[in-house]
């Protein structure tokens, strides 16, 4: 009894879908979110396939609005339909009384029905074979529709209007594609009610989104040529090129969501939007989407709160990157990880990396946040991979290690899971490599820095050792030596032997 009048529900709704005109088939596409364009035949068979598989009550009750007041409009000028022609089969049938009608379906409206044959139309072999006297459509895979990817700084709160393909309208260059709809009561409250992130623009908008037609993979947003928004009568601005620096390099446009907000009527009126767009070969796809926009503040808490990983699971991930592979003939004893910042050259203050990344190296969530709310590009400064938000994690130990190693700027992991910090290359300059020499003074004597004499020097053919000089001295002491040479050699040469002066007075020279 049930699949009676199920199937007595069925036959009349494409009955009815079958009698519409083309603008009827259009409101009942556009009410669910279907692609409005295409001929007739075109446009009857996405309806027919609509209520074949998709049979709920609400898409019922719009197939009867639209029936019943086009034939209302046509009862009271006087046209109505010709009657429906009876075959000998037809007229053997039972009575229609006999088929449950759906309850909600006024049976005493006088409208009148019309005759569903046409002889421009092969009904049969469009809807395929009949089985147990009801008209089935034939079985076609679903075209899968276009998704759009997740865009971590807006939440999604409605659904206006699916991914719709732009269909050109004629062969010009330039396309105007309209779309009409109206807010509900609750949505426009959220609207008024939602606070200002800058003067004028609130949290809760209505965006645009455009993106290839591509039903393999989730979309970015990829704006056409010459494309531009209008919103009731009005233009919407919508972001412009980055300028390039690199000659023959052409500029490149951000393509976010476009608000739509600021120019809307925030009440049951009917808003209007058309998007015109350059026709260049390429199909694209336009969305409308309710959304709550957050700030990278609100993404670093969110992080904080569900992305952190416990210092255990990072110990023990820092173990199996040096764990000993018997394949290699190169053991790692550790890994160094600095703790400064890839993006600022600044201390690391909250230390993350996508779970995707093979690299222990971290980099500072808020600075990444904040620079993906300018620009969001969502790759890793390490390893220039992507980088998703979804993937992002909070390194536990290292946030551990931060707040116990103020005095470094890098450690290095060891292959038990622990760390030891290493020094800074400034501070170990400051350490002699090397035994330093005090040259001078008032004994004439030398001794180190501890103040300790060194060993007597040995003679050799009766000189006198050689003095002492320190390499670290610039050219130009360099050039003050030769100088004295070269007077020297003269004064071997032609004069009385002149005394050298002595290069360092109280000072410290090189043992090196």
């Amino acid at each position: 009894m049930l699949e009676a009048k199920m199937a007595a529900e069925l036959v009349e709704a494409k009955n009815m879908v079958m009698s519409f005109r083309v603008s009827d088939l259009q409101m009942l596409l556009g009410f669910v979110g279907r692609s409005k364009s295409g001929l007739k035949h075109e446009l009857v068979t996405r309806a027919l396939q609509l209520v074949q598989f998709d049979c709920s009550p609400e898409l019922f009750k719009k197939i009867r609005e639209i029936y019943e007041t086009r034939y209302a409009k046509l009862s009271e000028v006087g046209q109505l339909p010709p009657p429906l022609q009876q075959t000998p089969q037809q007229q053997h049938r039972p009575p229609a009384d006999a088929l449950s009608i759906h309850s909600s379906y006024d049976r005493s409206n006088p409208v009148t029905r019309t005759a569903l044959s046409s002889p421009n139309i092969d009904y049969p072999s469009l809807y395929g074979k009949y089985l147990n006297g009801l008209g089935r459509l034939p079985v076609k895979p679903v075209k899968p529709e276009v998704r759009l990817v997740k865009l971590p700084f807006y939440t999604i709160l409605d659904e206006l209007l699916k991914p719709t393909e732009l269909v050109p309208q004629n062969n010009e260059k330039l396309q105007e594609s309209p779309c009409v709809f109206a807010l509900t009561p609750r949505q426009v409250e959220l609207i008024r009610n939602s606070r200002e992130l800058q003067p004028g623009v609130r949290s809760v908008q209505v965006v645009l989104r455009i993106c290839y037609t591509d039903t393999t993979c989730p979309q970015e947003d990829q704006y056409p040529p010459n494309i531009a928004v209008k919103v009731n009568h009005s233009y919407c601005s919508v972001p412009g090129y980055y300028p390039s620096n690199k000659p023959g390099v052409e500029p490149k446009r951000p393509c976010r969501p476009i608000n739509l907000t600021h120019l809307m009527y925030l009440s049951s009126a009917t808003n209007r939007i058309t998007v015109i767009w350059g026709n260049y070969g390429k199909s694209y796809s336009v969305g409308l989407f309710l959304v709550r926009q957050m700030t990278s503040a609100e993404l670093l808490q969110r992080l904080k709160t569900i992305g952190i990983k416990h210092p255990e699971l990072c110990k023990a991930l820092v173990k199996e990157k040096l764990r000993l592979d018997p394949e290699s003939e190169i053991a790692t004893t550790g890994v160094r990880v600095s703790l400064i910042c890839p993006l600022v050259k600044m201390r690391l203050s909250v230390p993350c990396r996508a779970e995707t990344c093979a690299h222990l190296q971290c980099f500072d969530a808020v600075f990444y946040l904040q620079m993906n709310e300018k620009k969001p590009t969502w790759m890793c400064p390490v390893c220039d991979k992507p980088a998703t938000y979804d993937q992002l994690m909070i390194d536990g130990l290292l946030s551990k290690i931060l707040t116990e190693c103020e005095d470094a700027d890098e450690i290095e992991y060891l292959v038990d899971g622990s760390w030891c910090p290493i020094k800074a290359e400034k501070e170990r300059s400051y350490s002699p490599q090397c035994p330093i020499l005090v040259v001078g003074g008032s004994t004439g004597g030398t001794s180190d820095v501890n103040g300790v004499p060194p060993p007597a020097p040995s003679v050799e053919n009766g000189k006198a050792p050689a003095d002492v000089v320190d390499l670290t001295l610039d050219s130009s002491s360099s050039e003050e030596e030769e100088e004295d040479e070269e007077e020297e050699d003269e004064d071997e040469d032609g004069g009385p032997k002149r005394k050298l002066p002595c290069l360092y007075k109280n000072g410290l020279a090189s043992a090196c």
